[in-house]
């Protein structure tokens, strides 16, 4: 019985360990939406589209920031770069 406590014991401590490990693994794989207010649709910020917001920094000579922390001009200024482009709008919804 008690070499039965003891693994547990470990066992639930080594997974208590490794949890966030896990956790913060899967955390590229996630995605958030955001509303565009100007053309009334929403894009899925996935990697693809912010591989098209660093062109679009980089196209328009400004330093990175992340999107959100911009201003209301700036991401206006982003969107209709980003809808003038071909498959700027592939995932409206």
């Amino acid at each position: 019985m008690r070499v039965a406590s003891r693994f547990l014991t470990s066992a639930l401590l080594g997974a208590a360990l490794i949890a966030p490990m896990v956790n913060t693994g899967c955390a590229e794989h996630h995605y958030y939406r955001v509303d565009d207010p100007y053309y009334h649709d929403s894009h899925r910020w996935d990697p693809d589209e912010d591989a098209a917001y660093h062109r679009w920094e980089g196209e328009t000579h400004r330093e990175h920031r992340e999107f959100r922390e911009r201003n209301g001009d700036d991401q206006k200024a982003y969107w209709d770069w980003r809808h003038s482009h071909p498959g700027g709008d592939h995932d409206r919804h």
